[in-house]
């Protein structure tokens, strides 16, 4: 076990907040797995979506921290979708059963680019008040795997893990970036065949994110980080080109993985993200 999972707060998060299973979709086994924390009286809450291969508990840190401060948050992990348009759907569903208004969302990678086409998806009747997007990307062929990207769905697990872990470093430095990578790759261990095939597809299939469908968005921060991650600086740039109004929020370092390696910085800039819907229609906080 990693030394997060050990954790006396990872603990505490555990045995206080309960894992809900959601069955949204009837051609779908498995359902969305979600916590859900803070006062369910919010109708806009702060929804996670982790990277291809976190879970609902990855986001643990922001979980305890902001439902501490007053704020709802919701960690949703989606069972397997082979489409982008699948997943917004599924999505779609959920934050329906769940009887929500507009929501906050913070993506993390894959979970990032999601959260973009959910935006799209819905952009004729909105449902995304405001987007997080953290360590991530807007167009899928940056990662050049679009040929293989139909047969992962036969590909052994074993030699899917290998793909993703082939961009986790190999070493580093700092032990809070240690801790949250061996944290990660715990994640990825729990993962099925068919979760990871079918992330992998939805990451790798050429996609790209209609910017001119989303303009309607009141706001969207860019947390990055400044040391090496598995983006590209060039992929990044271009995420701020598509775009240009959105508050940048740079930490000077924290790997793949700064909501875990650097909850406290992540979770400041989270608040003040949220902070501007406060006493609004839309507020994440309870009033």
């Amino acid at each position: 076990n990693s030394e997060l999972s050990q954790s006396l707060e990872y603990i505490s998060f555990r045995s206080s907040i309960p894992l809900r299973r959601i069955l949204v979709d009837s051609q779908v086994d498995k359902g969305w797995q979600i916590y859900d924390s803070g006062p369910k009286t919010v109708k806009s809450p702060l929804i996670c979506l982790p990277p291809i291969c976190g879970t609902a508990d990855t986001f643990f840190k922001q979980i305890m921290g902001l439902s501490a401060k007053g704020i709802r948050v919701i960690s949703a992990e989606h069972p397997a979708y082979w489409t982008a348009d699948d997943w917004c759907a599924g999505f779609k569903k959920l934050i329906d059963y769940l009887e929500l208004d507009r929501v906050h969302i913070f993506g993390a990678s894959l979970g990032g680019f999601l959260a973009q086409k959910f935006a799209e998806y819905t952009a004729n009747y909105p449902r995304v008040a405001s987007l997080i997007l953290c360590n991530t990307f807007c167009d899928t062929s940056v990662f050049h795997y679009n040929d293989k990207a139909a047969i992962f769905w036969m590909m052994p697990s074993l030699v899917l893990k290998k793909m993703i872990m082939a961009n986790f470093p190999q070493e580093h430095h700092d032990q809070r970036i240690i801790d949250s990578v061996d944290f990660m790759v715990e994640k990825l261990d729990s993962l099925s065949q068919q979760d990871l095939s079918s992330r992998l597809t939805i990451n790798c299939t050429n996609s790209k994110v209609d910017t001119t469908q989303i303009a309607n968005i009141d706001l969207i921060t860019i947390i990055d980080v400044f040391d090496k991650c598995v983006l590209s600086y060039p992929v990044r740039e271009r995420l701020y080109k598509c775009y240009p109004k959105a508050k940048l929020a740079h930490l000077k370092t924290g790997g793949n993985f700064p909501y875990l390696s650097r909850s406290d910085e992540v979770n400041l800039h989270l608040q003040i993200h949220l902070r501007k819907f406060y006493e609004t229609e839309y507020s994440a906080y309870d009033q």
